[in-house]
């Protein structure tokens, strides 16, 4: 009914649903392109939608889907039973190899971790849900880490519609490459195998 339309809502909506687009970052003029609005409109709309993390802006003027689609997303049923599946692993995984046990996941040029259990290690690598860094190559997720090192493993297609990884990360001269790889493959064969009697 058009007494329940807000019309500042409908806008900021138009200007998220532009970012559904193969394009990572998309500039001012684009979005305009895109929405129909004004410079002025837009800037405006971002301005709000980035004070909650729903875009954000680099230093080039680009825009670009904050942290906060992606977290709301993970909210969705099929992602909170993952969630409910994969947590205890990664919480496993961080307290038998002492290091930082992440699920991650790729979008477009982008790796994010979505889930993350910390060591009880003061020397630790501090990641959080939410936090996105590029791609090194396409299908290889590692985070580049001064000083430290990021292993990590593909979750078998049955665990999620989009590619996930399990790893761990810490500093180079504790993370045994070897002895990481052998617990990665182990919890996503316990995974694997949970999936396949799961009803």
């Amino acid at each position: 009914m058009a007494q329940d339309r807000v019309e500042a809502v409908e806008r900021a909506l138009t200007a998220l649903e532009a970012f559904d687009t193969d394009r990572e970052t998309l500039s001012l003029a684009e979005l305009a392109q895109a929405t129909g609005f004004y410079k002025s409109t837009l800037l405006r709309l971002l301005g709000s939608l980035e004070r909650f993390d729903y875009v954000q802006r680099s230093a080039d003027g680009r825009w670009r889907l904050g942290a906060s689609p992606a977290r709301l997303a993970r909210r969705h049923p099929p992602s909170r039973e993952l969630a409910a599946r994969l947590q205890p692993a990664l919480d496993r995984l961080a307290a038998t190899t002492g290091e930082t046990a992440a699920l991650l996941a790729s979008r477009g040029d982008e790796a994010e971790c979505r889930l993350v259990a910390l060591p009880n290690q003061e020397l630790r690598h501090e990641l959080s849900p939410g936090r996105r860094w590029p791609l090194q190559a396409p299908g290889d997720p590692r985070l580049a880490l001064p000083g430290g090192t990021m292993i990590c493993q593909a979750l078998p297609e049955a665990l999620g519609a989009e590619a996930l990884w399990l790893s761990l990360s810490g500093p180079a001269g504790r993370l045994a490459p070897q002895a990481a790889r052998r617990a990665l493959a182990t919890a996503c064969r316990t995974l694997a195998g949970a999936a396949e009697v799961a009803p």
